[in-house]
């Protein structure tokens, strides 16, 4: 079964970040630029602090009638995000998205930030699995 490893080493673990004090209207301009959906953010001593995603923004700035321009990144991140390690499997991965309903999972490697992986990376990465386990049986039918 693929790792989450594997998701890192494919898509790199090079995780976009601001500052906790970064104004959302800045944030977003960030995630809009690199075409992501989810920013790190990091406290004032650079560790991790928690995820901006664009449900962050939907719901917590939007739908509460709030302005971009005049709120921290700070006070709208998730931050109860499960986490994942390098080791854990993509299945794991998936149940965790699933039964939390949420589509990003910090990785951490000891108390490192290792990265971020989307539902999207887990997708591909299952689908990559599946395309190797059908070339395999191929190969072993025609063999």
């Amino acid at each position: 079964m693929g790792k989450v490893s594997t998701i890192l080493a494919r898509k790199g673990n090079n995780a976009v970040s601001v500052q906790k004090d970064t104004k959302v209207y800045e944030a977003l301009k960030v995630m809009s630029d690199k075409n992501i959906g989810s920013l790190v953010v990091l406290d004032d001593e650079g560790k991790y602090a928690g995820i901006l995603t664009e449900r962050d923004y939907s719901r917590k700035v939007i739908l509460e009638g709030r302005h971009s321009d005049e709120i921290t990144v700070g006070e709208i991140m998730s931050t109860d995000l499960p986490t994942v390690k390098p080791d854990d499997t993509v299945e794991i991965c998936m149940q965790l998205m699933s039964n939390k309903n949420i589509r990003y999972l910090p990785v951490f490697d000891g108390d490192q930030l290792s990265g971020i992986i989307s539902i999207s990376d887990v997708v591909t990465e299952t689908i990559l699995q599946q395309k190797e386990t059908i070339s395999q049986l191929q190969n072993y039918i025609q063999g």
